[in-house]
C-alpha cells in the first residue's frame, strides 16, 4: 500500500444533501486538509487508482479515509471495497462503510468484504454531523493506519 501524503478523506456519496452535510461537519472538526467528493463508484475507483477522468490527478496518492455509501450509480459501495481490498496499493486502505442501509445482509457484506468500520446514517439532522464529525476525529486523528 502507498502510504497517504496528506489529511486528505475521499467521500464517495451521490446524494448533493448528504454530501453537503458531510462536508460542513468535517470542516467543523478542521481535521482534513482536504475532502474530495466523488458521486459514484467507477468515480471512486478511478479516482483512487488515477484511472479515467483522474488520470492526470495531482496530490496524494491514497487519502487517509476513504468513506464509502453503499447505494451508489454505475458501481455499488461493495464492489467497490472488493476491489480496493483484491489490489495491494489499496488493500489496507481505511473504508467506512456510511450508510442509511440497516440492513443485516449489507452490514454482514460490508465486513465480509473488509469494511473498516459500518455506520449507518442518522436521520436526524444534528446526530447526522455529530457522527460524521467523530468519524472524521478517529480516522483522521486517532487512527495510526497500517502503511507498508
Amino acid at each position: 500500500m502507498t502510504k497517504p501524503e496528506s489529511q486528505t478523506i475521499l467521500l464517495v456519496e451521490d446524494k448533493r444533501q448528504d454530501e453537503l452535510l458531510m462536508l460542513r461537519s468535517l470542516a467543523k472538526v478542521k481535521l482534513a486538509s482536504q475532502v474530495e467528493v466523488v458521486r459514484d463508484g467507477q468515480q471512486a475507483i478511478d479516482y483512487l487508482f488515477r484511472e479515467g477522468e483522474f488520470a492526470q490527478r495531482e496530490g496524494p496518492k491514497l487519502p487517509m479515509a476513504v468513506l464509502l455509501d453503499l447505494n451508489l450509480p454505475r458501481l455499488g459501495g461493495l464492489e467497490v471495497l472488493a476491489r480496493l481490498r483484491a489490489d495491494s496499493r489499496t488493500e489496507l486502505l481505511p473504508v467506512v462503510i456510511l450508510t442509511s442501509s440497516d440492513e443485516d445482509c449489507d452490514r454482514v457484506s460490508s465486513y465480509q468484504n473488509g469494511a473498516n468500520s459500518f455506520v449507518r446514517k442518522p436521520l436526524q439532522f444534528a446526530e447526522f454531523a455529530e457522527t460524521v464529525a467523530r468519524l472524521g476525529i478517529y480516522w483522521l486523528a486517532t487512527n495510526e493506519p497500517a502503511h507498508l
